[in-house]
C-alpha cells in the first residue's frame, strides 16, 4: 500500500493550484503582463541619495561615503545587489518562458514583452556594473547550487550585453502607450539608458548617437516652469522620458516615516512642523551661476549679502530664497527674526527656523525648495513621480557626448542651451533673455555642461555618479562642511558687521568647487563635518560581505 502511494504521488501535479508559479504561469497576455508589470515596482529603481555628495549637508553628520566608512556589510550596497539580482533573475525567468503563450499571444505583443524584460534587465546591469565593476552575469534561469559557484564577469563583456538588450528594446518597444495601457517602458526610455550607461563608460560615438536617437522621436519636450516640474500635481508630462509613478490612492507615496535619512519631515521647514535636518550644501548655492552666465567670484552682480539676487533662476527654485513664503510662512533664517508671518493664520509667530529660537534649525541657513509644497506639510505624504530619467537629461547627455567626442556644431550648443532658456523662462532663439551659450572650445564646454548638470539635476539622485565618473569625487568629498556661527557669535562676527549672509565671496575653481576656507581661517563660519574619500577604493562599492562568505568564486573588490 505504501508502495501504491509513493508511486502515485510521483506523478502527481505539485505545482499549486490556487497560485501562480513559473513552472504553470505565462501562457496568456494577462499573465505575462503581471509579471513584466512586477518588474517595474518602485524598491527595484532606487535613486541615489544626494546625501553622498558635496551638494547636501545634513547637521555635522556624515553618511559611509562621505566618512569613508563604506564596507561589504553596508545596507545599501546590500539592497543594490540584492534587488538588481532579483529583478533580473525575474526577468529572465520571464524571457526563458515567453513560448509558453506562442498561439495565444501575438507575435508582436510577446516581442513587446520581451523587449521590456530585455530593458528592465539591461537597466539593472547597467546598475550594477556601474557601482561594483565587474558583476555576476547570467542570462539564464539559475539553480541555487550553480549561484553560489558564479564567479565575476569582466565589465567589457556585461556592457556589450547591455547594449544588445538595449537595442532589442529600441527596436520593439513602441514610442508611445495609448491611454488604456499599463504605462511601462518605451522607446524613448530605452535609447535614454544606453546613452547613460555609454556616458558611464566613455563611449561617446554610442552615447550621443543614443542621446540624438531620443531626440529625434520628436515625442519628448522641456516642460514650461522649472519650479513646478517636480510638484506632485504635475504629472504625465512630455519631460518624463522614464518615470515611476506614485499615487497616495494606491499607497504607493512619500512620506514622514520613510527611511531615517529620506522623509518628507526631514525636507520640511520647523515653521510648518517638519525637522529641516536635510538641506543643500553652501557648496551647491555657491555653484549656480549669476544671470550674466558667470560664476559668482566674477560676476559684477553677486553681492554676498544678498546672495539670491541676479542668480540663474535654479537656485531660488531649488533653494529656499530668504524672505520669501514657503510653506505657508515667511522664511528667514536670521538671527534677529524671532518672529515670523504666517500666511494661513495672518499672524506673526515664533520663528522656528532661526537657530535664535530653535537649536536644531538649519546649520548652514539654507532649506530645499525643489519639488517641496504644501503637499509635503500637512499630513507630510506626497506622490510626486519618481523621476528616472528626463528629457533634460538626455539634451545634456547629447551635448557631452559630443563634446568629449571633440565634435561641437550648433547642436550641441542648442541643446545646452534649451536646457538653460527654460530655466529662465525664455525661447532658446532668445538669446537676450537668459546667458546662451557660444562658445566652441572644448575645455570652456565641458565646464559649462558639467555645471549646466549640477544646476539642474540638485537632488534628482544624479551628482553622485556624475562626480564618480568625473573622477571629482576624491577632490569634492575631500572638502569640509560648513555652516553658520553658533547664534552669540553670528550676531557679533556677522550680523553686527553687516556681513549676512555671506561674510566672503568664496573663490569657485574651474570644478565650480567652492573654497570656504579663507572665511573660515577668519572664524567667520563655522566647519560642520569633516568629509572624507578615499580614491584608492572608493570609486567602485564592496561587494556585499555574505555574498563573498556563500561564493568563495567570488572576489572582493580591491581594499574592501
Amino acid at each position: 500500500m505504501v508502495l501504491t502511494i509513493l508511486m502515485a504521488c510521483n506523478k502527481l501535479n505539485l505545482n499549486p493550484l490556487a497560485e501562480g508559479s513559473s513552472e504553470n504561469w505565462y501562457s496568456n497576455e494577462t499573465e505575462i503582463e503581471m509579471a513584466v508589470s512586477d518588474l517595474f515596482r518602485e524598491v527595484f529603481w532606487p535613486r541615489d541619495n544626494e546625501e553622498w555628495t558635496d551638494d547636501f549637508t545634513r547637521r555635522n553628520e556624515l553618511t559611509p561615503i562621505t566618512d569613508a566608512t563604506i564596507n561589504g556589510q553596508w545596507s545599501v550596497a546590500n539592497n543594490y545587489w540584492a534587488n538588481g539580482y532579483k529583478v533580473i533573475a525575474r526577468a529572465n525567468v520571464i524571457l526563458a518562458n515567453l513560448g509558453k503563450a506562442k498561439g495565444n499571444v501575438s507575435a508582436q505583443i510577446l516581442e513587446k514583452f520581451e523587449a521590456e524584460a530585455k530593458f528592465v534587465r539591461a537597466a539593472q546591469y547597467a546598475m550594477l556594473i556601474s557601482y561594483f565593476g565587474d558583476v555576476i552575469f547570467s542570462t539564464d534561469i539559475l539553480d541555487l547550487e550553480k549561484s553560489f559557484t558564479l564567479s565575476r564577469t569582466d565589465k567589457s563583456t556585461v556592457l556589450k550585453s547591455i547594449y544588445e538588450d538595449f537595442d532589442y528594446a529600441i527596436a520593439h518597444l513602441p514610442v508611445s502607450f495609448g491611454s488604456s495601457e499599463n504605462k511601462m517602458a518605451t522607446k524613448g526610455a530605452a535609447l535614454a539608458y544606453k546613452a547613460r550607461i555609454a556616458l558611464y563608460n566613455q563611449d561617446w560615438a554610442i552615447a550621443g548617437n543614443a542621446a540624438k536617437a531620443c531626440i529625434d522621436l520628436g515625442v519628448y519636450q522641456l516642460y514650461s516652469d522649472f519650479g513646478t516640474l517636480f510638484l506632485s500635481k504635475t504629472k504625465n508630462t512630455k519631460e518624463n522620458v522614464f518615470v515611476i509613478p506614485r499615487s497616495v490612492a494606491l499607497n504607493v507615496y512619500f512620506g514622514p516615516t520613510d527611511a531615517t535619512s529620506m522623509n518628507t519631515r526631514a525636507f520640511t521647514s520647523r515653521n510648518a512642523g517638519g525637522l529641516a535636518w536635510r538641506y543643500p550644501s553652501w557648496e551647491l548655492f555657491c555653484s549656480f551661476l549669476c544671470s550674466d552666465g558667470l560664476p559668482i567670484d566674477e560676476s559684477p552682480l553677486f553681492n554676498p549679502r544678498t546672495p539670491f539676487k541676479n542668480r540663474d533662476p535654479r537656485c531660488a527654485a531649488t533653494i529656499v530664497e530668504f524672505q520669501t513664503r514657503h510653506l505657508g510662512f515667511m522664511y528667514q533664517p536670521h538671527p534677529d527674526s524671532l518672529t515670523c508671518y504666517n500666511f494661513n493664520s495672518g499672524k506673526y509667530q515664533k520663528n522656528n527656523d532661526t537657530r535664535a529660537n530653535a537649536q536644531f534649525a538649519s546649520f548652514n541657513g539654507l532649506l530645499w525648495k525643489k519639488g517641496i509644497d504644501e503637499d509635503w506639510s500637512d499630513d507630510g505624504i506626497t506622490d510626486p513621480d519618481k523621476m528616472l530619467m528626463r528629457y533634460a537629461d538626455v539634451l545634456l547627455m547629447y551635448a557631452e557626448a559630443k563634446i568629449e567626442a571633440g565634435e561641437i556644431d550648433a547642436t550641441v550648443l542648442n541643446a545646452i542651451n534649451q536646457v538653460r532658456a527654460r530655466a529662465y523662462k525664455a525661447i532658446v532663439t532668445a538669446t537676450s533673455a537668459y546667458p546662451a551659450v557660444t562658445t566652441t572650445n572644448k575645455d570652456q564646454l565641458r565646464k559649462i555642461v558639467r555645471l549646466e548638470r549640477r544646476m539642474e539635476f540638485a537632488l534628482e539622485g544624479i551628482r553622485y555618479m556624475d562626480i564618480i565618473r568625473w573622477k571629482l569625487a576624491d577632490k569634492v568629498l575631500n572638502n569640509d562642511s560648513y555652516g553658520i556661527l553658533e547664534v552669540a557669535a553670528l550676531r557679533t562676527k556677522i550680523v553686527k558687521p553687516g556681513l549676512w549672509f555671506f561674510p566672503e565671496t568664496p573663490p569657485i575653481d574651474d570644478d565650480g568647487v567652492a573654497d570656504f576656507s579663507s572665511m573660515f581661517n577668519k572664524g567667520l563660519i563655522q566647519k560642520l563635518a569633516d568629509r572624507r574619500f578615499d580614491a584608492s577604493k572608493q570609486y567602485l562599492w564592496p561587494l556585499p560581505t555574505k555574498e563573498i562568505l556563500i561564493n568563495q568564486n567570488l572576489r572582493q573588490n580591491p581594499g574592501y
